[in-house]
């Protein structure tokens, strides 16, 4: 079992993610034109949700996010 916390702030990010994907096909898809500077924004707030969600996704699923990460040093260039 999930302790209700990780359930509530995983909810919590994926609900503030679709939200900004919701915008962003709105956007491209509907072709709702915007601003250069603020389709950049639109895209990092919409990143920065999904990054969000993908930490709150590995938490619920009991993962380390840490696991996967290379020692300090190590260069992987497709990282």
């Amino acid at each position: 079992m999930v302790d209700e916390t990780t359930r509530k702030a995983y909810r919590e990010a994926w609900d503030r993610w679709m939200k900004q994907l919701d915008r962003v096909h709105d956007v491209l898809l509907e072709e709702q034109s915007l601003t250069p500077d603020r389709l950049k924004g639109l895209l990092n707030r919409e990143a920065r949700a999904k990054q969000t969600y993908d930490e709150a996704r590995l938490k619920l699923l009991g993962i380390d996010e840490t696991a996967d990460r290379l020692p300090p040093g190590s260069d992987n260039p497709f990282r």
